[in-house]
């Protein structure tokens, strides 16, 4: 049997103990909101709880009528999903286009696309939200969803990947008959998939996660995405810490599953060339 070298011991170590430092609050937290609100008020300093209790679960989800929770999670679900679908048949549309079709001023175009991305997204803001009170989306789903669904990051993303895909494709479905959408639908999508899946997974955790822009353009308890009703949780006047962590942690539910199951897919479509073999 083969010693490992001792380069290879210390990574090791190293990144157990930059594993550790990652996973501690989250465990900390995991453990917090099983402690009654007594408990983590104490001077009394411990990591497992004194007296378990479920109480902070039960109190969160179902009985807080005024902070709603379950319904903000839904409300956050809805929205990350539909713009996750919503982006994906933008910029694979706008990818294709900038990569695939000729048509003029295209370059100048999308090197105009390129050159907003120097500007900060909170110089957007004020304008951003008077179109959506003028189009009476305030309070409404679409106000969350549509300002993001054409951000020009992926576009680039996407359309950079589609062009190390030979162009000797096109010409030889073309020969056959196939029209552009038949070439677009049959033949790059499938080859964009590891592409895709990157846009999906950022789109998805970057609405889920997205604090400001929720928070001024929802102002009904009802239907505010959870990320800015957690704030709600803190109360006027003194923080409930044990029900402040506990919504933290449903917050994060979605996005751990997510990366969970999806890390494969994630850490292949991180090479950018692997939609295209042979």
């Amino acid at each position: 049997m083969k010693k490992k070298p001792v380069s290879k011991i210390i990574s090791l170590l190293f990144l157990l103990f930059m594993a550790f430092i990652w996973l501690s609050p989250l465990l900390y937290t995991f453990l917090t909101t099983f402690k009654s609100e007594a408990d983590i008020q104490s001077n009394a300093f411990t990591i497992l709880p004194i007296h378990w209790v479920i109480g902070n679960y039960q109190d969160v989800l179902f009985e807080n009528t005024s902070v709603p929770v379950a319904k903000w999670f839904m409300n956050s679900l809805i929205i990350s999903v539909s713009q996750t679908l919503l982006v994906l048949v933008i910029v694979s549309l706008a990818g294709y286009g900038y990569s695939r079709m000729k048509f003029k001023g295209r370059d100048s175009i999308f090197v105009f696309l390129m050159a907003t991305m120097m500007f900060p997204a909170v110089v957007n803001l004020i304008p951003l939200y008077k179109i959506i009170d003028t189009l009476g989306w305030v309070n409404h789903y679409m106000a969350a969803i549509v300002p993001g669904a054409a951000g020009v990051f992926n576009i680039f993303l996407v359309r950079q990947f589609m062009q190390g895909i030979p162009k000797d494709f096109d010409e030889s479905a073309r020969v056959d008959g196939a029209s552009d959408f038949q070439i677009f639908t049959k033949l790059i999508l499938p080859l964009i998939r590891p592409v895709l899946t990157v846009v999906a997974l950022f789109t998805f955790t970057g609405s889920w996660n997205d604090f400001l822009w929720p928070s001024i353009v929802f102002n009904d308890i009802e239907n505010m995405p959870i990320t800015p009703g957690l704030q709600l949780l803190q109360g006027m006047y003194a923080l409930d810490v044990a029900h402040a962590l506990t919504g933290a942690l449903i917050a994060i539910v979605p996005t751990f599953i997510l990366y969970l199951f999806t890390q494969k897919y994630f850490m292949e479509s991180l090479s950018l060339s692997s939609g295209v073999k042979g």
